[in-house]
């Protein structure tokens, strides 16, 4: 919405939602979204034609267009626990449109959704007892977090679902102000909304691809790097997506899977759902024999030895940590009684605390005395890599950040236990360097 409303001054954009605290956020100079380039775009826009509010109602009464983006994550309960999307909110935003709207309205679905959800929100819509129409398109997002500026300034693609022209144009003469024509798709509703579930889908199946690689790499001798580079040059494969790592996290790959896996069991394509469930399956194992690698190396216990942890978001350049690889290393090695010291740039010592405390809460959302006592005793949140780095026996590399690469690893070493062990999760450290000042390196899918 902050791009739109960049690239189209004299379209107002109105922001709205019920959290009062979220909204003040946004109307300030700390976003509660970090995301290079938003700052400056928001800023410029903010006042002018993009305004963020809490009257929801007013807002919806004043729109063309209406964009539903609220969250849809995996249900925790009832038929599809653990699979199915959620679509609560969606329900809820939906009904209040219904109530609020007069004339005509397109309101447009963002938010990640299960194929056929727009027949539901159409049916919710046809019940409006105002006399309002509707049409219902679906635009789903394709945004990489960390580079979604550049991603919407240009993109690969805007994909627009719908089956009313009229309405498609509409939308379409939006994103047509700054986008060629050519790279925004217009398909039926259906197709949309699959496409969105499909394209994350087959993005995390690479990665899972060559995690599993991975280990055959460790085990035989071979680089993951040089097989992911050898393969990459096939024009067919492609090199994206061929970085092994501790394992892919974000909120939208694993709930995106999951919620295909569920659309298949629910069409009775058996096969298929355990084709795709793998791939979550494989993601789970690539982080737990990290952490098991972890302590087998550190001859088999980190009982009260301090681990530094470099890193808790899912990946560099975004404070959002859904689903990091992180928070289940974190929970294994403090299983195992390690003390853990964690700094990451961009997270904050609270996000940390909540979603250690999280995993470790049971199915119905209990978090036991031990837990809670191994979260508040257990876990340190340090300044900066440095300080998380004093005294400790190992460092535990989980997130990407390109200041971890420009660290004097000298300095690093010089405070830390001996032998001093670096578990590099994202493969961005120099080994050969680092073996020669005096560490011991192990990093995923290298002997």
């Amino acid at each position: 919405m902050a791009m739109i409303a960049k690239q189209c001054p004299d379209i107002p954009v109105h922001v709205v939602d019920v959290n009062a605290s979220r909204i003040a956020q946004w109307n300030s100079r700390e976003l509660p979204v970090y995301e290079p380039g938003l700052q400056e775009v928001v800023e410029e826009a903010r006042g002018r034609n993009l305004t963020f509010s809490t009257d929801v109602d007013g807002a919806i009464r004043d729109a063309n267009l209406i964009f539903i983006s609220v969250n849809t994550p995996t249900k925790t309960f009832g038929v599809g626990a653990g699979r199915a999307a959620n679509l609560e909110f969606v329900e809820k935003c939906a009904r209040r449109i219904a109530e609020c709207s007069t004339g005509h309205k397109v309101v447009v679905e963002k938010s990640t959704l299960p194929v056929r959800t727009a027949e539901a929100v159409a049916r919710i819509l046809a019940s409006s007892a105002t006399n309002a129409t509707f049409d219902v398109l679906s635009n789903p997002e394709f945004l990489a977090e960390g580079t979604a500026i550049q991603d919407l300034l240009n993109p690969d693609r805007v994909l627009i679902g719908g089956e009313s022209p009229r309405a498609v144009e509409q939308l379409v003469a939006v994103y047509s102000r700054w986008i060629p024509r050519e790279k925004i798709l217009t398909t039926n509703v259906w197709s949309s909304e699959l496409s969105k579930l499909t394209a994350n889908a087959f993005l995390a199946q690479r990665v899972s691809s060559i995690n599993a690689i991975s280990a055959l790499c460790e085990a035989t001798g071979a680089d993951v790097d040089e097989v992911a580079r050898a393969i990459g040059f096939d024009s067919r494969i492609g090199p994206k997506f061929l970085k092994a790592s501790v394992g892919f996290g974000g909120s939208c790959f694993q709930k995106d899977i999951l919620n295909l896996v569920y659309l298949c069991e629910h069409f009775g394509l058996s096969e298929v759902a355990k084709y795709w469930e793998q791939v979550v399956v494989m993601n789970d194992y690539q982080k737990r024999r990290f952490s098991a690698r972890i302590v087998r190396t550190m001859f088999h216990t980190v009982s009260d030895k301090q681990i530094a942890i470099w890193g808790f978001a899912f990946k560099k350049d975004t404070n959002d940590i859904r689903e990091s690889a992180a928070i289940a290393v974190c929970r294994d090695l403090l299983e195992e009684r390690a003390r853990l010291v964690i700094y990451d740039p961009r997270v904050s010592e609270q996000q940390i605390r909540d979603a250690l405390e999280g995993i470790f809460k049971d199915a119905t959302g209990v978090l036991s005395d031990r837990h809670r006592q191994l979260v508040r005793e257990h876990v340190t949140i340090a300044p900066d890599a440095y300080a998380a780095a004093a005294q400790t026996h190992a460092i535990a590399v989980l997130t990407e950040w390109d200041e971890f690469r420009r660290l004097d690893m000298g300095r690093v070493l010089a405070g830390m236990q001996r032998p001093a062990f670096v578990f590099d999760g994202r493969n961005i450290l120099d080994v050969a360097r680092l073996t020669s000042l005096g560490f011991e390196v192990h990093s995923i899918g290298r002997p």
